[in-house]
């Protein structure tokens, strides 16, 4: 009996077909996170959503360029000087509640430009 080999899940290789060879491994379509920007060539847009969201005001901080990891440390900077909770994912940051001038003043602080506050 041989052993499941972990890098080699059905899961992730649903699109592959078949293949006869004993020792084929799947080639993974490796995504490539783009290496993070330096803050002074980042520009931020800072906007204030409603819809959807069952009333609640949530404050979104969009087009970040940089890695999840750089996302989210930039996120918990911001979700902790602000004392709100929120998620960092997908390039954006979502902060519950209207933060936009609060927000604007801590990303220029951090030496990133800053757009629709």
């Amino acid at each position: 009996m041989s052993k499941k080999n972990k890098e080699n899940d059905w899961k992730d290789r649903l699109g592959v077909v078949f293949s006869t060879s004993d020792d084929y491994n799947f080639d993974y379509d490796s995504e490539n996170e783009e290496a993070t920007l330096p803050p002074n060539a980042q520009c931020l847009y800072v906007r204030l959503e409603k819809k959807g969201r069952g009333g609640k005001q949530v404050t979104i901080i969009e087009e970040f360029v940089g890695t999840e990891e750089d996302l989210k440390t930039l996120g918990k900077l911001l979700k902790t000087k602000c004392g709100v909770g929120g998620t960092s994912k997908d390039g954006e940051i979502v902060l519950q509640g209207d933060f936009r001038k609060k927000i604007g003043e801590i990303l220029r602080k951090e030496g990133y430009k800053v757009k629709g506050v």
